[in-house]
């Protein structure tokens, strides 16, 4: 076989073989049947949004509103979960559905680095999910610890979790609701800045049973190199979304209001089957009125452009 001849040769089994672990590494079961792993006929965009930044005097006033816009999520914070019966049915009698608890790290306790902490950590976690559970969440979304809060070096953090997490993520099964891991910027937190990581964290602990991961646009425009491929990357265990402009100014704003384009993130939700929520977690400048109707609007035509 002459050299020329020999290179061809193995180029083309060296593309073949990338063909097929391409195939392998996109086949999430056994049961795959080998046809494209596009789902991107069962995603839907499901705009939701956190209760404060929808403007009215009552809750009452703010769900309307969001009927109005088109907004069928609520997110809610740590503290509405002190009293899952009346948020349950005072979000569903409106004719909302609750998407998630928004309930951060609570001072990190969970990763302390003082040992003693932990347990309190432990237990104020399994209460905001027995709460979200009652509630109809999808899950809480848990930050591991923020800049300042733990001396535990990345390795350390990593093993509390996988220590802790296994009983916790069967707990919050159990509650018929997730512990969602939050990947943020590195301005914020050192540990779990990526998507694909809290996916990997996921799958490691109960195969995400009881856990998953979200993504943030404003943190993944920092962190992630392809908005699309960060999403495909968690795949199955992406649970929740939150919607936020970037790094540009006016920074961490409602979508439409800076250069932040959501297209490519869109095409990663849309090649998942993302049927989930994606929500509202920014600032709004102007007239919410005005500016919050828009920013769905905007939204939508991004999701119509985000063709696979």
């Amino acid at each position: 076989m002459k050299r020329r001849d020999f290179f061809a040769a193995s180029v083309a089994a060296v593309a073949a073989a990338s063909a097929s672990s391409i195939v392998k590494a996109d086949c999430t079961t056994d049961e795959w049947d080998g046809k494209s792993p596009n789902q991107s006929s069962k995603a839907k965009l499901r705009i939701s949004s956190q209760i404060h930044i929808i403007p009215g005097d009552k809750d009452e006033d703010k769900f309307e509103r969001m009927r109005k816009w088109g907004i069928e999520g609520v997110e809610l914070s740590g503290w509405h979960t002190n009293d899952p019966d009346y948020w349950k049915r005072v979000i569903t009698d409106n004719g909302l559905t609750p998407s998630a608890v928004c309930w951060g790290s609570h001072n990190g306790d969970l990763c302390s680095d003082v040992v003693e902490k932990r347990q309190q950590g432990v237990d104020d976690l399994k209460k905001a999910l027995e709460g979200a559970g009652k509630i109809g969440c999808t899950g809480v979304i848990y930050v591991p610890a923020f800049n300042g809060q733990t001396k535990l070096t990345n390795q350390e953090i990593r093993k509390v979790l996988m220590d802790t997490f296994p009983a916790l993520a069967e707990f919050a099964a159990e509650c018929g609701t997730n512990i969602i891991l939050e990947p943020l910027n590195r301005g914020e937190a050192y540990f779990l800045r990526q998507v694909a990581d809290g996916a990997a964290i996921a799958r490691d602990v109960n195969n995400g049973k009881g856990i998953g991961v979200m993504g943030d646009f404003y943190h993944m425009s920092i962190e992630e190199t392809d908005m699309m491929g960060a999403f495909i990357s968690a795949g199955s265990y992406l649970k929740h979304v939150h919607l936020a402009g970037g790094t540009t100014d006016p920074r961490r704003t409602i979508p439409g209001q800076n250069k932040t384009r959501f297209v490519e993130g869109f095409r990663g939700l849309k090649y998942i089957g993302y049927d989930k929520f994606c929500s509202f977690e920014c600032g709004v400048r102007g007239d919410k009125e005005v500016e919050i109707p828009k920013a769905c609007e905007f939204l939508r035509r991004e999701w119509e452009l985000a063709v696979i």
